[in-house]
């Protein structure tokens, strides 16, 4: 059989990885200030991008103007300026088309469901957030002081010799955010080209710092100087204090006899070691932190069903600045330059698509989840139905990785409270009888609520609560129950057994 070269036309159809739409999948997956921080740079770097402010009624015309409708910019509707750019010699630019970017789109015109109320709320006078103009006095506020700074004033104010500064600010910097020294002594005393004889002698010093407990090498030294300060610090706390292990495991009977007391004593040394903080540096641990801001807010209708909208201050409203674009194409004095304008307008489209698509996909995920979970809203966490993406992604016909992305550190606001979107996803746990599944999250509230209403004389082990689940129409497993309940950080039936023990006796 001879062999030879021919040659031969084929056609195939494959998914490439654009830039754009690697975007698209980004913007999905950011948070509503990841989002934020996003434009702000896309801003820098497009002179057609803005931002779109309050509007009054006197402004309203010239808006009108700027802010040109993002499906204009889809379906080609561009005008032909001066230097004779079209539409068509523009989207030559383009490494794909729009319509392959979001294949999940039905429409603006689809509704969301029947039974659901959806409505997106309109962004117009939110600003975006970009304005300096009505900052309250928080937002002018200093910075919150560090761990660093904090420790570092009292290491000027401790030590005069600038050999023991230098040492105390190397252990400075071997802190961890929780205030424990995470430092070998030895390679300090190494490194600084001293002994370790100098260097404990620094960090006796600096262990008298405030708030007590810092620069601790663990959790026993912690406690023990905070209760130097405060004078407690007696032979029976120190065994208490070198026998955590015991108190972990509730084991009072043992650490009775070690450290010589009654168990009234007892009790009121767990007090003290309960109100000190096994973790001082965290009050220095970054200052103020972020609130959750929900993206999605959940209501109860007039009818009876759900209005779901997204919430305007987490959707920055983006402009493309046509009329910028109308007057500077025609002076531009070279290819590289028309290059770069296109390019602009063309990512200036893409943004404002993509920021409309990503706010129509959470709705849509998000109204399809209330749907889902009207129970869990209308009657609470024992309701909560099993759900998984796949169930999600294919009522609204959209792939189960963009549910998943959708989902990741969003927040939705409702009757019962502020949720993360992947709280609604739980595990299904099959019933007993053949009915319907148990949620996870419902089946761990009524093992949290069991162990809540047991008695001191009635402590209910693992295998006691798999028979009260089964009588209920849980189908469950013993090492499900045991994994559940350390997940929720209870105790075993054993321990929680020798603390009411220990608690009634104190009653008595």
């Amino acid at each position: 059989m001879a062999l030879a070269a021919k040659l031969q036309l084929r056609q195939s159809q494959s998914l490439v990885m654009t830039p754009q739409l690697m975007q698209s999948i980004r913007l999905l997956q950011f948070t509503h200030v990841e989002l934020e921080h996003f434009i702000d740079e896309e801003i820098e770097r497009n002179p057609l991008l803005e931002r779109a402010e309050p509007q009054d009624d006197a402004a309203s015309d010239q808006a009108q103007k700027i802010d040109a409708e993002p499906q204009a910019a889809v379906e080609g509707d561009w005008f032909e300026n001066e230097a004779g750019w079209s539409a068509e010699a523009i989207s030559e630019k383009l490494d794909t088309s729009l319509e392959n970017l979001f294949p999940d789109d039905p429409g603006t015109s689809e509704r969301l469901g029947p039974d659901l109320t959806a409505q997106w709320k309109s962004a117009a006078g939110n600003g975006g957030g970009s304005s300096s103009e009505g900052l309250d006095a928080g937002d002018m506020a200093a910075g919150a002081i560090t761990l660093r700074d904090h420790v570092g004033e009292q290491v000027a104010l401790a030590f005069a010799d600038p050999a023991a500064r230098l040492i105390a600010a190397d252990l400075a910097d071997g802190l961890d955010e929780t205030g424990y020294l995470r430092a070998d002594l030895a390679e300090v005393a190494a490194r600084l080209g001293t002994d370790a004889a100098a260097v404990a002698k620094v960090l006796a010093v600096c262990q008298t710092f405030e708030p007590a407990g810092l620069f601790a090498r663990d959790l026993a030294e912690c406690l023990s100087l905070q209760l130097a300060v405060r004078d407690r610090l007696d032979p029976a706390m120190k065994a208490l204090v070198a026998n955590l292990e015991l108190l972990a495991r509730r084991d009072f009977q043992t650490l009775k006899r070690i450290c010589g007391v009654d168990e009234e004593d007892l009790l009121d040394m767990l007090a003290e070691i309960r109100a000190l903080d096994p973790r001082p540096g965290m009050a220095f641990s970054g200052g103020a932190s972020d609130a959750i801001v929900a993206d999605v807010e959940v209501r109860a209708a007039n009818d009876g069903s759900w209005t779901v909208e997204l919430n305007a201050e987490t959707l920055p409203r983006v402009l493309v600045d046509h009329i910028y674009f109308a007057q500077v194409s025609p002076h531009a004095k070279n290819q590289a330059e028309k290059d770069f304008l296109a390019e602009c307008l063309q990512n200036a489209n893409w943004l404002t698509r993509s920021l409309d698509q990503r706010a129509k996909t959470i709705l849509k995920v998000a109204s399809e989840i209330v749907r889902q979970q009207d129970a869990f809203l209308v009657h609470g966490v024992r309701q909560l139905k099993p759900l998984n993406l796949r169930t999600v992604a294919d009522a609204i016909g959209m792939h189960e990785s963009t549910v998943s992305r959708v989902t990741a550190n969003k927040y939705m606001l409702t009757p019962r409270g502020v949720f993360e979107l992947r709280y609604f996803f739980t595990a299904s746990i099959a019933a007993s009888g053949g009915g319907d599944a148990h949620s996870s999250e419902a089946v761990r509230d009524r093992i949290k609520q069991l162990i809540d209403e047991e008695k001191p004389v009635d402590v209910l082990s693992d295998d006691a609560i798999v028979d009260m689940l089964k009588e209920s129409g849980v189908d469950i497993a013993r090492r499900t129950v045991a994994k559940y309940r350390e997940g929720m950080n209870i105790p075993s039936s054993v321990q929680r057994r020798r603390e009411k023990r220990a608690l009634a006796s104190a009653g008595r």
